[in-house]
């Protein structure tokens, strides 16, 4: 996801969208541990660094209040 796009949510849409990616990287950990497969590879490093950038929309909104 890029980074204009989560600019333009607010907090709640969010917090919704880091809680979806948070479950969504659970289960493919989860398929790695149990299967040791994962369909998409990939996913996981995008995964990472889309929380990582919500993570820091959600501390400069913070910041500026």
């Amino acid at each position: 996801m890029k980074f204009a796009e989560l600019k333009k949510m607010n907090e709640d849409d969010l917090r919704t969208q880091l809680n979806t990616l948070a479950r969504e990287q659970f289960n493919i950990r989860l398929q790695k541990a149990v299967g040791g497969t994962v369909a998409k590879p990939h996913r996981i490093r995008e995964i990472r660094r889309d929380i990582a950038k919500i993570h820091t929309l959600l501390n400069q909104s913070k910041n500026t209040v």
